[in-house]
């Protein structure tokens, strides 16, 4: 196992060990509050992340025993810094969260101890969210006097429906890892000290049997389509991706493979393989 260290960062860590980027909260002195700075770190390491053809899967966690209290609030005040132009400022968590929206990696948050606020929006973009049966989750905007962030009442009722959403975000309350999974905010609970193992383990499965050409245009055709009016848009994506299947190096070698009998070695990469052509991508 060989380990690539990127830019050194100082509210979060990161590195690449074959083909999985973790990126990891790390001001557990401070239950990983939320700050502008650590901000900045992971919009710079989801996009570097992204963009580096040796990551395949990126593993989004903490160091410490909680994921993040939210918001630093050590100060006595929300420390939050809007630019000269106040119509371009992007509020802290939010950047977080739609740079994993954009990103064609799949991200997976390995989420432990407590999770409110910005400590949950930030993760509600992640394609997979596991979780330790003692975790606890609150949007705590209503009992703070504040709004919520993040994007999450965009993301939160595609997760969890609009009454559970309305539940646990105009009540602020409190509430278990049973009733986040029952409610469908997480794929799957483990113990405290599992949780990022099993994520590891989600990731190697994702590297070692899926093609990550496929995998990106399906992560973006759920974000992108299928909250649409009607299905004719995602069936035009469609038609131009299946017309152009026996041909795709990757199907073919996914064929190939399933009739062998052996593992895929799918020989397309991510972002150089990308079919341009694809809504989303911007090509300029």
């Amino acid at each position: 196992m060989t380990a690539q260290i990127s830019t050194p960062y100082s509210a979060i860590t990161y590195n690449v060990t074959d083909r999985i980027a973790t990126v990891a909260l790390n001001r557990p002195e401070a239950r990983n509050g939320y700050t502008i700075a650590m901000a900045h770190e992971l919009e710079h390491a989801f996009t570097a992340a992204d963009a580096d053809p040796q990551v395949q899967v990126v593993v989004f966690t903490c160091v410490g025993k909680d994921f993040s209290v939210g918001a630093e609030l050590s100060g006595g005040r929300f420390d939050m810094s809007p630019s000269d132009d106040a119509e371009l400022w992007q509020e802290p968590a939010g950047r977080c969260s739609k740079t994993i929206y954009a990103m064609n990696k799949p991200v997976i948050g390995a989420l432990r101890g407590v999770c409110v606020g910005g400590g949950i929006t930030i993760t509600l973009s992640c394609d997979f969210r596991l979780a330790a049966h003692d975790s606890r989750f609150a949007f705590p905007f209503s009992r703070r006097g504040i709004f919520p962030e993040g994007g999450s009442v965009w993301y939160l009722p595609r997760l969890v429906g609009v009454s559970k959403a309305s539940d646990w975000m105009l009540t602020g309350r409190l509430f278990g890892a049973k009733e986040a999974l029952d409610a469908g905010l997480l794929t799957s609970l483990h113990e405290h000290e599992d949780v990022l193992e099993a994520a590891y383990a989600l990731a190697r499965d994702l590297i070692e049997n899926t093609s990550e050409v496929s995998t990106a245009v399906i992560k973006q055709m759920l974000n992108r389509l299928s909250g649409l009016d009607t299905p004719f848009p995602a069936h035009a994506v469609d038609s131009k991706l299946i017309a152009g299947v026996s041909e795709h190096r990757d199907a073919v070698e996914g064929v190939q493979s399933f009739l062998e009998k052996r593992p895929p070695h799918f020989p397309l990469s991510v972002p150089s393989d990308l079919p341009q052509w694809l809504p989303w991508i911007k090509t300029d």
